[in-house]
């Protein structure tokens, strides 16, 4: 593979990085990193009435939240819209484009009489076949004019990297204009030679793109450019099969780093929607992906975007990290309400909750008991534990736990034994004990946990729990 392989990202800051995006992103950056090469971003803000500064910060932090730098400074395509232009009149000089006086209401008129049922549409090239007396006298009357490029005869064919050979007939291409009628190039004009100038070898980009590519190859071969490799990724679906949209809920990176995901579980995720590694690895570091990277597998077919799946994959990633490092992500996600809790204690009560955490802010959501007292009781639970035999061992246990040796073991003998003397099972005292200390029936390992609670804490809720609760009939 070419040591000098050049690939970009081209995202257009007229919105937020989705994930579509990002994963695009994500191939171009694990090819140019597989390979030696470079990873180029270029910013597409020609669309200058819908392209924010605010848009670029964010595109930006989100790639560098995912782990995708780049190479060199970001290319700013508004930069270059004077080279752009110059390219589109050395077309016109050398007779491969063409002026088009012809006005929108004119283009649309045509199309009426060809009739909505019929997909043969394109341009009828009456522009192209003006005599040039004709021509030269509307330029002279400076009539308003587009520039339009003459696709020649025959057909595009390429080799595509995920489609293999591709073919499409130059007779269903229309003249396409690459110069507006203002002076500003069209976007194919502008990624051709933007692509050139940078020295982009190889183009990865989604299906949608796909029928661009001929007119692109074409803009190529007549600007006497080498033509880059070309590869188009099937769409991401939603679970309807659908193209992934807002409809399907959060869609952009920001949203899933906001929700608590890790960057390095996301861009595992995205990497393998429509890719493999060639074995049954999941769950995979940058460094497994940059190695185990091939084009090659990139799958024909659109792949679904599965958010239990992303879950359960962000769950996974937690696992890797150690304690410190995961308090230190924690930190974006504490409630102001939470200032004041030490890390030394989080650093207590990560280890217990680690295994039941697929988002960083599962500790908060899933565990607030670490942190308050409940405000309330699960009334099925109530229901089903909180029972008069249960009540009568609890109420014993405050005294003995009062005096009790505070270990887990320790802790799990005076219950069981307590629970013995009472002729009941134990778990007739662990789930009232559990749902007195965290309001709910599910919690780690509960003698554990009521090490990192702490005596105190402990006995303050078992107390509050007594008062407030009735016992339920055995």
């Amino acid at each position: 593979m070419p040591q000098d392989l050049v690939l970009r990202f081209a995202p257009s800051p007229t919105g937020y990085l989705h994930v579509g995006g990002a994963r695009t992103a994500i191939f171009n950056w694990l090819y140019a990193r597989s390979s030696g090469g470079r990873f180029l971003l270029r910013i597409e803000d020609t669309d200058r009435a819908r392209s924010t500064d605010e848009m670029t910060r964010e595109i930006l932090n989100g790639l560098r939240w995912l782990g995708v730098d780049w190479d060199n400074e970001p290319w700013i395509q508004s930069e270059h819209i004077a080279r752009h232009r110059a390219e589109c009149l050395r077309l016109f000089a050398e007779g491969k484009a063409y002026p088009c006086f012809c006005t929108q209401k004119e283009l649309e008129a045509k199309r009426d009489v060809v009739g909505e049922g019929d997909r043969d549409t394109k341009y009828d090239r009456t522009c192209l076949h003006l005599s040039a007396q004709e021509r030269e006298a509307r330029l002279a009357a400076a009539m308003p004019y587009v520039l339009r490029f003459r696709v020649p005869e025959g057909e595009t064919n390429f080799f595509d990297i995920v489609h293999d050979e591709t073919v499409f007939r130059n007779e269903e291409i229309e003249d396409f204009v690459i110069l507006r009628s203002d002076g500003t190039p069209m976007y194919m004009m502008a990624v051709v030679v933007d692509d050139h100038d940078m020295g982009v070898t190889h183009v990865i980009r989604g299906d949608d793109h796909l029928s661009n590519t001929p007119k692109q190859i074409l803009l190529y071969e007549a600007l006497g450019y080498e033509v880059p490799m070309f590869g188009h990724v099937p769409l991401i679906l939603g679970a309807d099969k659908k193209r992934l949209s807002k409809r399907h809920g959060a869609t952009s990176v920001g949203e899933y780093q906001s929700r608590g995901l890790l960057p390095e579980a996301l861009f595992n995720f995205l990497a393998l929607m429509g890719w493999s590694p060639g074995d049954d690895r999941e769950v995979m570091t940058r460094e497994e992906l940059v190695e185990a990277f091939d084009p090659r597998r990139i799958l024909k077919k659109s792949s679904v975007f599965d958010e239990e799946k992303l879950a359960w994959m962000n769950g996974r990633h937690l696992r890797l990290l150690s304690d410190e490092e995961l308090l230190s992500r924690l930190r974006p996600y504490r409630p102001e309400s939470l200032d004041d809790v030490a890390d030394g204690y989080l650093l207590q009560v990560l280890p217990l909750m680690r295994e039941r955490m697929e988002l960083l802010t599962d500790i908060f959501d899933k565990g607030m008991y670490f942190f308050t007292d409940p405000a309330d009781y699960d009334e099925t639970a109530a229901r089903k534990h909180w029972t008069a035999p249960a009540v009568s061992v609890l109420e014993r246990l405050q005294s003995s736990f009062a005096a009790s040796d505070f270990t887990p073991q320790g802790l799990e003998d005076l219950v069981r034994r307590h629970a013995a003397d009472a002729e009941l099972a134990a778990g007739k005292v662990i789930h009232p004990l559990r749902l007195a200390l965290t309001g709910g029936s599910q919690s780690p390992s509960l003698f554990d946990m009521m090490v990192v609670l702490g005596r105190d804490t402990c006995l303050r809720r078992i107390a509050a729990a007594l008062e407030r609760l009735t016992p339920s009939s055995p």
